[in-house]
């Protein structure tokens, strides 16, 4: 799907999980599981190219949350955190996935800070990418929520890659641009502004501060969602995690900085040392 050799994608399927249909990708086949949550506006498609990258020697699923691509949507919905965080809970057992690492995006990282409270014998590991770290009694998440409902309203006429190519778009490479206008579309516009506000009504600090996984937190340096303050508070919070930084990246650091990013969720992924010496010596 990147264009650029041989597909690594397996396919695309759905499953019925926490009583609606879920739709994924999947890459790779063998190894490890990685599980990637993509963020509120964006689909398992969109994702397909860091999947690609990633999956050698590992089992990759790329979801579709409820109400984005081509999983469940419609007005009977709940597009609560906590509903989005079943579904991945739910998704894994629907498939007999009993040990996974979670790499979520932005929203798709508070889905996976909550369903990683649950059940945390679960995971292996979990990734946040530039999480929102709004919620109650703290400052706003400094994405406005307009400009997004726009663009999923030109995507629905038909003439977003015209907004996407803006003076105020981000300067995005042309794969990029291509795909989001073919998929925003199907994100329902409940399920935009139902996770929005949630942004600002759920505690995942609260989740931060019970949770049992090995974490990693990785900031994008010029996206302003996390400050140095919250990078502190979270460190307190949960003081076994690993922070990393991407510093010339904004919160889309998986296309603003593709490679940084890919180096350092390689990093993450790499078993330890140790383990690695014992594996050369069966080679």
């Amino acid at each position: 799907m990147t264009g650029t050799g041989p597909s690594k994608l397996l396919y695309g399927a759905h499953v019925r999980a926490n009583g609606i249909r879920q739709h994924y990708l999947r890459f790779g086949g063998s190894g490890p599981v990685l599980i990637i949550v993509p963020g509120i506006s964006t689909t398992a498609a969109q994702w397909a190219f860091v999947a690609e990258r990633l999956c050698v020697g590992r089992d990759i699923f790329v979801l579709d949350v409820r109400g984005r691509g081509l999983s469940e949507s419609g007005p009977h919905l709940n597009y609560s955190l906590d509903a989005c965080a079943s579904d991945l809970l739910a998704f894994t057992e629907a498939l007999g996935i009993t040990r996974f690492t979670i790499l979520g995006h932005s929203m798709g990282a508070r889905i996976g800070i909550r369903a990683s409270r649950w059940r945390p014998a679960s995971i292996e590991r979990l990734i946040m990418v530039d999480p929102p770290v709004s919620g109650p009694g703290r400052r706003a998440y400094p994405i406005p929520i307009e400009p997004l409902i726009r663009l999923l309203h030109s995507a629905q006429r038909g003439d977003v890659e015209a907004a996407l190519r803006g003076p105020d778009a981000p300067n995005w490479p042309e794969q990029h641009i291509k795909m989001r206008a073919e998929w925003m579309h199907t994100c329902d516009e409940r399920a935009l502004t139902e996770s929005h506000k949630g942004f600002h009504h759920d505690d995942v600090h609260f989740d931060l501060g019970n949770l049992d996984v090995a974490a990693t937190l990785i900031v994008a340096g010029k996206g302003g969602v996390i400050r140095g303050e919250d990078e502190a508070e979270i460190q307190r919070l949960l003081p076994s995690i690993a922070i990393r930084r991407l510093e010339g990246a904004s919160h889309q650091m998986q296309i603003d900085d593709t490679e940084g990013f890919l180096a350092i969720v390689e990093d993450i992924l790499a078993p330890p040392r140790s383990q690695q010496a014992d594996l050369s010596t069966f080679r």
